[in-house]
């Protein structure tokens, strides 16, 4: 049987990993060291794994200092692509504002805002299919400027903003039902413009940006309350344009764009926390439009439109990182408006509508 001897001896440490806390290994045979060597930067080194080849070391006093190497989080962004094409020819863009991703299939939808209609991509900018065009009837829209996709259902609503009313299509652009018209109670709207979908629930959320609030609504229009309501507090929302929500906790995120902030609600309107005020700084925005949230990180990726950016917190709102206009014109973010995350890929999806454009980036965490 080995006998193993703790005693105060001399503890040699060894190189650190970037990005690494600082790990302490004992004097180890060759087999052990090799060990240790190629540990990840996450695993941790039991004495037990050591005590195997503790008979091999030429010395009776002996320290084993174990210690765990945690790394920390990075995360980088790669530009991949743009869909680029101002015109209304199939794949082309007149100044696009939504866009959204479907979980399952990975297609992408696209407000195409001033050609009236709604896009349909493959995750690598493939035209699949249209619908939509200019007017007031079934099917067809007013300058519409948000769309969500709800991947449990296929339903995609849209919200068609100068006809003050949300629109439902099935995944091929049939139309389903609609809702909504021009004024100030519950149900009507003054400037719809972004929309999102709760695939958890199927419960709608409308921001209604005229009238400073959320509208909710389950999936055939039925109204439940409104989020919001005029003012500079805590629960208040000046011009609020985009809402996302975290369907594993019913987080509601609203981009409150009058105010320069990003506020954050519970499923039932309740306000929980907020960041944001006017500036250029990590953190700060001028005037954010687009806001996303990623289901496999909790990440928060807002669109900073008139600082040409786009800025990403955790869901409590502590700043991580940000990309902007480094690299060549283009990838460069020109006011950027919607955006949209595929959680399975690590693929951001966001409206560029000055340039007539949509741009593509890879996250890697």
């Amino acid at each position: 049987m080995k006998k193993i001897f703790f005693l105060t001896a001399v503890i040699l440490t060894f190189n650190i990993m970037p990005g690494c806390k600082t790990a302490v290994s004992p004097t180890v045979p060759a087999s052990t060291s090799t060990a240790i060597a190629t540990l990840t930067p996450n695993a941790t080194l039991t004495i037990e794994a050591i005590a195997n080849d503790l008979d091999k070391i030429n010395a009776t006093n002996t320290a084993i200092a174990v210690l765990s190497a945690t790394a920390t989080p990075t995360m980088s962004v790669q530009f991949i692509k743009n869909w680029l094409g101002g015109g209304s020819a199939d794949g082309d863009f007149s100044m696009p504002h939504g866009v959204s991703v479907d979980s399952v299939t990975e297609r992408v939808y696209v407000a195409d805002t001033y050609n009236n209609r709604i896009q349909v991509f493959d995750s690598n900018g493939v035209f699949i299919t249209k619908f939509g065009s200019d007017g007031s009837a079934d099917g067809q829209f007013k300058y519409p400027h948000g769309v969500s996709v709800d991947g449990i259902t296929g339903r995609v609503y849209v919200a068609d903003t100068n006809n003050n009313r949300i629109q439902v299509f099935d995944t091929n652009g049939v139309f389903i039902t609609k809702w909504g018209s021009y004024g100030i109670n519950d149900g009507q709207f003054s400037y719809i413009c972004g929309v999102t979908v709760d695939s958890s629930t199927g419960i709608v959320y409308a921001a209604d940006v005229n009238n400073q609030r959320i509208q909710v609504f389950d999936s055939n229009g039925l109204f439940i309350r409104n989020i919001g309501g005029v003012g500079s507090d805590d629960v208040d929302l000046n011009n609020p344009n985009c809402v996302a929500v975290d369907s594993s906790t019913g987080r509601i995120y609203v981009v409150d764009y009058g105010q320069n902030r990003i506020q954050v609600f519970d499923s039932n309107g309740n306000f929980i926390t907020k960041w944001g005020s006017y500036g250029t700084t990590d953190g700060r925005f001028h005037y954010p439009w687009g806001i996303a949230f990623d289901s496999s990180t909790g990440r928060v990726y807002v669109s900073d439109t008139n600082n040409d950016r786009v800025q990403v917190f955790d869901s409590n709102g502590t700043f991580i990182t940000k990309w902007n206009n480094a690299g060549s014109a283009d990838e460069l973010l020109n006011v950027p408006r919607g955006i949209a995350i595929n959680s399975r890929t690590g693929s951001a999806y966001i409206a560029h509508n000055f340039s007539d454009m949509m741009l593509v980036f890879k996250i890697y965490n």
